[in-house]
């Protein structure tokens, strides 16, 4: 009997376009998710595929977009609490897949994010499905906290949880394959002395430090994956098609060993 996947998928910025890839290649192969849980970008990728938006639409609509396409400066950033008003952004999405609420998509899907009132993450499954994805991709000081699903300061999921493979595996996954497509960015850049620059750093040492850690305790994951970007930023909107390749050689390369765990 076959098991049921899940799909984790995790933050990355930039890099996180190696998701778009490796659903990709995994639609061709026949491999079709269960589950799916994603963290930042990946709950943004994770949003559109789980509302049933096909890897090739989203390639055609990501791969030449430059920073002006999803964001804007807020000239109120002291007061709003972030440097750049995600509107565009959300736009975007919802030009996508729609207003879709949760109970619409066509595969269980949830997102996380980090609650800053009680320092924790928080499992995001009810609502609008583009807000809730938002919610998990606000980078602290970039963009204003949001307000969702109850709480009032919701930001980057990936301050306290990368890749959601816990959350995945509650969901009912019986087999969990995680996709973090940062790796260890401290291996691969160095902060300069630029304020926004120097708290980007901050965040890929918390997140870095705390993926390690779990990747160890959790020995539930079956499969984790890696796609090589060698020291592509995740901070800098462009080498999209660089990543999205990257992430299809991965899912055509690990789509019989996907299969076999899942006794397909």
């Amino acid at each position: 009997m076959r098991k049921t996947l899940g799909l984790a998928l995790g933050a990355g910025g930039a890099r996180g376009v190696a998701h778009i890839g490796f659903l990709q290649a995994l639609d061709e192969a026949g491999v079709r998710a269960d589950y799916i849980a994603g963290c930042s970008m990946g709950a943004i990728v994770g949003a559109l595929y789980a509302a049933g938006v096909s890897p090739a639409a989203m390639r055609e609509k990501i791969l030449d977009l430059k920073l002006g396409d999803i964001a804007s400066l807020n000239l109120a950033f002291i007061r709003r609490n972030g440097l750049m008003r995600i509107q565009k952004a959300r736009k975007l999405l919802v030009g996508l897949m729609g207003e879709k609420d949760f109970s619409e998509l066509e595969i269980p899907f949830a997102c996380i994010a980090t609650d800053l009132v009680e320092g924790k993450t928080v499992l995001l499954k009810e609502g609008n499905v583009a807000d809730a994805a938002l919610a998990s991709s606000s980078i602290p000081g970039v963009f204003t906290p949001a307000k969702f699903g109850g709480y009032d300061m919701l930001v980057d999921g990936c301050i306290l949880e990368r890749v959601p493979t816990r959350e995945i595996k509650e969901m009912g996954a019986e087999v969990v394959v995680a996709v973090d497509v940062l790796g260890n960015p401290l291996q691969e850049r160095a902060p300069s002395g630029r304020l926004l620059n120097t708290l980007l750093r901050v965040i890929d040492v918390m997140d870095t430090r705390m993926t390690q850690r779990n990747r160890v305790l959790r020995k539930h994951v079956d499969l984790w994956l890696e796609p090589k970007l060698g020291g592509m930023d995740q901070y800098q909107v462009k080498d999209l098609g660089f990543a999205y390749e990257k992430g299809y050689e991965l899912g055509v390369k690990k789509a019989e060993k996907i299969k076999t765990l899942t006794g397909e």
